[in-house]
């Protein structure tokens, strides 16, 4: 699967419970179709205690981690660096053949 959105990307959250959110895209996974969104679709997960931190001399407590949890990328929209809007994205072939993402509202060219 081809995406048209690459890590460090700003995006707007269209969908969930973070929507009209906006954040930088910190992971991509094309295969799956999925982007992680820096401090947006929060998810807490429980770790049980456990035995061997205490013969270590760490705490045997259990804990809480929150961490950012991939989202579908069909949930989210780019916005364009230079109009400052959500924009789809359209494909730009410069004079030297190569492919370049642009956005379909102000024709600014990505970097």
């Amino acid at each position: 699967m081809s995406m048209r959105i690459r890590r460090s990307d700003m995006v707007a959250v269209m969908k969930g419970k973070d929507r009209g959110k906006h954040g930088k895209v910190i992971q991509v996974f094309p295969k799956e179709g999925r982007v992680v969104v820096e401090g947006l679709n929060i998810a807490v997960k429980h770790l049980r205690r456990h035995e061997r931190r205490q013969k270590r001399g760490e705490s045997p407590k259990g804990e809480k981690i929150t961490f950012s949890a991939p989202m579908n990328v069909a949930n989210v929209m780019l916005l364009c660096p230079a109009c400052g809007k959500r924009t789809r994205i359209g494909i730009h072939v410069d004079e030297k053949r190569r492919r370049q993402r642009q956005c379909k509202k102000c024709k600014a060219v990505f970097v």
